[in-house]
């Protein structure tokens, strides 16, 4: 069965733009529970531009399906996630910067430290995933230090959709299929994630190699319009058509 995972970022992102409680990105998580969703993401950014440890303590606290911890690899979230032991941990790159996460890790230039970085993390318990882009080299340095888990980042793939450059997004498609196969021989499990919408899902979705699919700003936006429960059962539905 291909699992869904949630991502509640930008509930807390509508509530940092005013301060206060509201939206809660806790109970955003229990409704995406309800509605069907194998688990739930949150990233605690160094800058908490969205979730604050708050949230991520009341998440531990709430949830019955696995919390998806997603961090740089920066000895202040290694800390975090040893205190919470989350049942997984995705590592992404992260820069101030940037608006949203750019690109997959560089696991090749990192080798060695993030080897060092993710053992502790495993032995605490956390299913430890690294988020790269589909290519061989990174797959292979991902599997070498002991990831159990690659999540292939999307995004060029949903860009190339959105501005009509169908040459280059089937290109992309192609890329994935075969690098999903290539890591699922190295005995990694593949998640796929950022930027999916309901017109790009699907041929993801089909991939009999990817497990877990992790979406989220496309789901709060959507839910604007048709309210978080439908939002996300219609996503299900997709999926699901889609690997029927």
């Amino acid at each position: 069965m291909l699992r869904l995972g949630v991502n509640i970022d930008h509930v807390a992102t509508v509530r940092n733009a005013r301060g206060g409680a509201y939206p809660d990105p806790v109970r955003a998580a229990k409704l995406a529970e309800e509605a069907g969703a194998d688990g739930i993401t949150a990233h605690l950014r160094e800058d908490r531009r969205h979730i604050v440890d708050a949230d991520i303590d009341a998440l531990m606290e709430a949830l019955s399906v696995p919390l998806n911890f997603e961090m740089a690899a920066t000895d202040e979230m290694q800390a975090i996630a040893l205190r919470h032991k989350p049942h997984a941990v995705c590592i992404v790159p992260e820069k101030r910067e940037e608006r949203t996460t750019e690109g997959g890790l560089d696991v090749v230039r990192e080798e060695r430290k993030l080897a060092a970085y993710i053992a502790p993390l495993r032995e605490a318990g956390s299913r430890v995933s690294i988020f790269i882009g589909a290519e061989k080299p990174q797959i292979e340095a991902a599997a070498r230090i002991g990831a159990e888990v690659i999540e292939l980042h999307t995004g060029a793939y949903c860009d190339f959709h959105a501005e009509g450059r169908f040459e280059e997004r089937d290109a992309e498609l192609a890329r994935l299929t075969d690098m999903a196969t290539f890591a699922q021989s190295l005995g990694l499990e593949v998640h796929a994630g950022h930027g999916l919408t309901y017109d790009t899902v699907q041929p993801i979705a089909a991939l009999r190699e990817v497990m877990e699919l992790n979406i989220g700003h496309f789901l709060i936006g959507e839910s604007i319009f048709r309210g978080l429960d439908p939002a996300i059962r219609e996503m299900r539905r997709l999926m699901e058509e889609a690997r029927a």
